[in-house]
């Protein structure tokens, strides 16, 4: 059995194509515990290994259950992916609340869950009841109709963020991005030869046209190669002809 990690529990999957789906969304983010309850067409299903586009270790490694009761019998915090149910006295949370709750379960050394509903249906109010919080994905009002692996990527992902050391944004520069000094140098460089070709030929606009120079040279963000390269160009295009 996988550890460290969420169990995805299908519960009355119909199509074996829809469970090999539901394992390749979950090996793209690191996820192998996968739980099936009482599958329609019966376990092994060879239509589940094309589907799973080389995720097999996910199938091979596959339990399967006869009852939700059973599949989440070692878990100590089950989610039930569905639209919420007003009718059930249950704490709601998206995906990634329940991907930050569940790593705090696994870093104490607890076994979290997530449900999933078979394809047409959904979960019952029986299986919900087994849950401690609903999981409902804040889709489009207007269409909220998601699939199997839809839904499993979606908690799958949210959960792989709670470890990746990705940073949320990184810039374009080159590595190796030149000093400010090289920079300086470069756009010292650029107004002598510039000066030399009579551009700044108006007093008044001088200090706004060299801003506009010195924003545009920035928003390039040169390496310290390319910073020698231009100079090499500017030298090459002031020599007199």
């Amino acid at each position: 059995m996988a550890v460290h990690q969420p169990a995805m529990i299908l519960v009355r999957p119909q199509l074996g194509e829809n469970i090999g789906k539901a394992a390749r969304a979950m090996l793209n983010f690191g996820l192998s515990d996968m739980r099936i309850v009482a599958p329609r067409d019966g376990w092994p299903n060879p239509a589940a290994v094309p589907a799973a586009s080389g995720a097999d270790v996910v199938l091979d490694n596959a339990q399967v259950f006869d009852t939700v009761e059973d599949a989440i019998a070692d878990c100590t915090l089950v989610f039930a992916s569905t639209v919420r149910d007003r009718n059930m006295p249950k704490p709601v949370a998206t995906p990634k609340e329940a991907a930050a709750q569940m790593r705090v379960k696994l870093d104490a050394g607890e076994k979290p869950a997530i449900l999933f509903g078979p394809e047409r249906s959904g979960l019952t109010s029986d299986d919900v009841a087994l849950a401690d919080t609903i999981l409902t994905v804040p889709v489009n009002p207007e269409f909220g109709s998601l699939n199997l692996a839809q839904a499993v990527i979606l908690c799958a992902y949210e959960f792989d963020q709670t470890r990746d050391e990705t940073p949320a944004y990184q810039a374009a520069f080159p590595e190796g991005q030149a000093s400010k000094q090289e920079f300086m140098g470069l756009l010292e460089h650029l107004e002598s030869a510039l000066e030399a070709k009579g551009f700044f030929r108006s007093a008044g606009r001088r200090d706004s046209q060299r801003r506009m120079l010195h924003n545009l040279m920035h928003s390039a963000g040169f390496s310290s190669q390319e910073v020698q390269t231009m100079r090499g160009i500017i030298k090459s295009l002031a020599r007199s002809e």
